[in-house]
């Protein structure tokens, strides 16, 4: 059977392959398919239908046999893309089993076709991004506990503040995609659930045997069943694309941290070289962070996405117009996105290259000024708060303005070489003794992402 294009020129670099496969044509047709199966097998189960039915109908139901290009020119009139299928579908069992085609989709309605198969592919995405979280939190502890004590500038609205260490800003990536693996694992018991209401959400077709089918077709599923069909109540779905808009900033924010320290002017962190990765069609000497675009890429277009959901939630009555209908490609680019990203952000976390000795040098870029705030703090107990920071301030600006490192400075000035020793002003402008409790919030980053479970 013939099947639609899809973007392959982007796909490879913007989308896992694996969550490619979830939500293309082939896996959304597969996913309303195995709800009609299932449905089939409920219904025998409890006696709505024959036993005797179900086998020509679940043979009929792989995506295989139909004809996504000719389903997709179908829906331009249907409406939506269950009753095209649910036409084809009973074509394909009538040429098998006239007698089992009456009873397919039966007491079913295009919906819950719809959203079923759709929350069977969430089930597979969901699985697939705790899997790469899970990675990535152990690639990241890993390299928060190799750079735990590594110094390098802590920046501040894009300035050198005072001195962190690099596993230090690791455990902040690290402790972001802990709290994300929690979100999800919390979400998962309200969207992984069943949709089944019939016509207008009342089962009325199926009359008494309403719930025992439902519950059926639930637990062959292996989906919870919902206190009742939320046809028109979205927030399952919405709270799962903020989740994972959440989780689009976090790699967004790694990202943009290794892109700055890719910068020339930085030059500390690196994505891995590959060959023919990051270059240029005119500079040869360029190396670009190329998995970091696509982080921050998919940081920027995600929330647009995510409000189109939320946008998307006040559906008219029992059935929406249009608003479901907006739901359909949003919520699954989603999920590619994000797919594309945590692929990247693997890539890249496991193959960062650290240059230490620069990270030293441009510690020193501003001759010591760095340390400025712990002579202050130990002069502040000597000579009061003001006076300290005053006389600070004024050796800072005669450093810069002399052009000389803020220890010479401090070695001429008598209020400060009065009350610190030449022994104590180097400690105390050693940027690996200044860096607090940088290597707790490693320990505790890392403590909770081995302690986590889902």
């Amino acid at each position: 059977m013939t099947t639609r294009t899809s973007n392959q020129l982007f796909d490879t670099y913007f989308t896992a392959a694996s969550m490619a496969e979830v939500f293309c044509d082939q896996g959304r047709l597969q996913g309303m398919l195995d709800f009609e199966a299932a449905l089939a097998r409920a219904e025998a189960q409890v006696g709505v239908i024959p036993q005797a039915a179900v086998a020509p109908i679940a043979q009929a139901c792989l995506a295989s046999l139909y004809d996504t290009s000719a389903l997709g020119e179908a829906i331009a009139t249907a409406g939506n893309s269950a009753i095209p299928l649910i036409k084809a579908l009973g074509k394909q069992i009538a040429s098998a089993d006239a007698g089992a085609e009456r009873y397919v989709h039966l007491g079913a309605t295009s919906q819950d076709v719809m959203d079923t198969g759709l929350v069977l592919q969430l089930r597979s995405a969901v699985t697939l991004i705790e899997n790469d979280l899970a990675r990535l939190g152990d690639i990241l502890a890993a390299q928060a506990q190799r750079y735990i004590a590594t110094p390098m500038a802590g920046r501040t609205w894009l300035q050198h503040a005072t001195p962190v260490t690099l596993g230090m800003k690791i455990a902040g990536w690290l402790g972001a995609v802990t709290r994300s693996r929690e979100r999800l694992a919390q979400l998962k018991p309200r969207l992984l659930v069943l949709q089944f209401g019939g016509a207008s959400g009342t089962l009325a077709a199926l009359g008494e045997q309403a719930m025992p089918v439902a519950e059926a077709l639930a637990a062959h599923l292996q989906l919870s069943l919902p206190e009742q069909p939320w046809h028109t109540q979205r927030d399952r779905l919405v709270e799962f694309a903020a989740v994972l808009g959440l989780i689009a900033g976090n790699l967004g924010k790694l990202g943009r941290d290794i892109s700055l320290l890719m910068q020339t002017e930085a030059a500390e962190v690196f994505e891995p070289s590959a060959p023919g990765k990051g270059g240029s069609s005119t500079m040869p000497h360029k190396r670009n962070p190329v998995g970091a675009a696509v982080l921050i890429s998919c940081a920027t277009r995600v929330p647009g996405l995510v409000a189109t959901m939320f946008s998307a939630m006040p559906q008219e009555h029992e059935r929406s117009l249009g608003l479901w209908h907006a739901e359909w490609e949003t919520l699954p680019e989603i999920c590619r996105l994000v797919s594309g990203a945590l692929h990247q952000a693997l890539l890249v976390s496991e193959g960062l290259e650290v240059d230490p000795q620069r990270m030293g040098r441009n510690l020193d870029l501003t001759q010591g000024l760095v340390l400025a705030e712990a002579v202050s703090i130990v002069l502040a107990q000597r000579l009061g708060r003001e006076t300290a920071h005053h006389l600070l301030e004024q050796c800072c600006k005669r450093a810069v303005a002399e052009q000389r490192h803020l220890r010479a400075v401090l070695a001429d000035e008598p209020q400060v070489t009065a009350e610190l020793s030449a022994v104590e002003l180097d400690r105390l402008l050693d940027p690996a003794r200044y860096l607090g409790q940088a290597h707790t919030w490693v320990s505790r980053a890392v403590a909770g992402h081995f302690g986590f479970s889902a």
